[in-house]
């Protein structure tokens, strides 16, 4: 079989919830982020397996998300869409059971000229500058708001992985001014804001990416194993390359493993020649360049070949992935393709 699989531990994304629900007070709740069919890993298994936890809030990008996730998965839950009330979104509101994060004086306006009554949250901009109601017209608008009973008020971080950043104290000041004496749920934290500690808190967390193992804390898990099969073995000597316009160049002789995976499977270029595979527990560098299909390995310090590497396990997280190919850990989790063989463990 030459199509690499992928292992999702469900059990562990319920471990990494539990990891981050434990960092804020017991009356503080703590929901889950599950847009981009549940970054990458089936929005239906995390659902259902978050469920059994306890969650009765989760968050998708859109409404066509939602619905989607409406029909596939039973139970008592509340879905919130992060792209607001957009037009044409009334029917899949209405019939899906779907709860805008109303983000513009626009969105307001629309849904109050659709619904004479729906459920509802409300995003405000206190300086990412990217969604959210800006503050004039949060208050402009603050009583005809709040005269239909939001059940969230939120914001979002710019900076929150960085805790340094002066941008995260100075949007905490600007969302408390904004929120002072308001009877709803506060929400400030996704996954970097939990990690901020207890005054980022509120009422309302939303981990999305530190449930799925992408983020640089301890407690939290790898929830995925990603193994690639080997093709071919060949011996390459020294002065001769490896892969499109010969990027490596073998400086002695070197045996080398063709793998079947690479870019259409998400493992970016810009792993390229900086990065590992493992053996068990032993590292194999990348070296030429990873292709549509494949990826070569240095492989000389190896007495014997297995039949799969492992590119993401315990050994190697996504974080660390991410950090070799200089993205973020998001960008490696949805990039992930179709060619996997998914295996859900519980």
């Amino acid at each position: 079989m030459a199509s690499p699989i992928l292992e999702i531990n469900l059990s562990a994304i319920a471990r990494n919830w539990s990891t981050l629900n434990q960092l804020s007070k017991t009356e503080v709740e703590t929901s889950a982020v599950v847009k981009a069919d549940g970054y990458g890993l089936g929005a239906t298994h995390v659902v259902n397996t978050l469920l059994k936890v306890g969650i009765t809030k989760f968050f998708v990008a859109t409404a066509e998300e939602g619905a989607v996730l409406r029909q596939s998965v039973q139970g008592n839950y509340d879905i919130f869409i992060l792209s607001g009330y957009m037009q044409g979104d009334k029917d899949l509101v209405r019939n899906y059971n779907l709860f805008p994060i109303i983000l513009s004086k626009d969105q307001f306006e629309r849904m109050v000229n659709d619904f004479d009554k729906l459920p509802f949250a409300l995003q405000i901009n206190t300086g990412m500058n990217r969604l959210g109601m800006e503050k004039k017209h949060f208050l402009e608008l603050h009583e005809k708001i709040f005269e239909r009973k939001p059940l969230i008020v939120m914001s979002h971080l710019s900076s929150a992985e960085n805790p340094h950043s002066s941008a995260n104290s100075e949007q905490l000041t600007l969302f408390r001014e904004l929120t002072s004496g308001i009877n709803c749920q506060l929400s400030l934290a996704a996954s970097g804001g939990i990690l901020l500690g207890s005054d980022y808190h509120f009422d309302l967390c939303r981990p999305g990416i530190g449930l799925y193992g992408g983020i640089n804390y301890s407690g939290i898990k790898s929830v995925i194993n990603v193994k690639v099969p080997v093709i071919q073995v060949q011996d390459v000597s020294s002065g001769h390359g490896v892969g499109y316009d010969l990027t490596w160049v073998a400086d002695k002789p070197t045996r080398v493993a063709t793998i079947a995976a690479g870019y259409a499977d998400g493992l970016i270029r810009s792993l390229s020649n900086n990065s590992f595979v493992f053996a068990n527990t032993t590292p194999c560098p990348v070296i030429g360049r990873i292709s549509m299909d494949l990826i070569t390995v240095d492989v000389s310090k190896l007495a014997d070949i297995p039949d799969y590497f492992d590119i993401l396990s315990h050994e190697q997280s996504v974080f660390d992935l991410a950090h070799q190919a200089g993205t973020i850990s998001h960008e490696i989790l949805v990039a992930l393709g179709s060619r996997y063989k998914r295996t859900y463990l519980n």
